[in-house]
């Protein structure tokens, strides 16, 4: 597998926003980045949703649309630690 080189202090950004955004490792962030930014299918957000993610953002969407329950700024900022603490459970190696 090819290699990159990074300087001691790109790597420490770089692992810096990892961690901040959740990756479990440098290489992981470093490669989506890479993928994003070289622009790829910018409609497919398969390998960022899960399933079960997007049929609750339906659900969401949904309710919304006929009128149901809203969502304050505080409850979807919870929501999302929450989400990020656990899947960062799930997911740490």
């Amino acid at each position: 597998m090819p290699q990159v080189q990074l300087s001691e202090q790109i790597f420490q950004a770089a692992e810096r926003q990892a961690a901040a955004r959740g990756y479990t490792n440098v290489d992981s962030y470093i490669s989506d980045f890479v993928l994003s930014q070289l622009g790829g299918d910018s409609e497919n957000f398969d390998a960022i949703f899960t399933a079960d993610q997007i049929s609750a953002l339906e659900q969401i969407s949904a309710d919304i649309m006929a009128g149901g329950k809203t969502y304050t700024i505080a409850e979807v900022e919870e929501h999302f630690r929450n989400r990020r603490k656990e899947w960062l459970t799930n997911h740490a190696t």
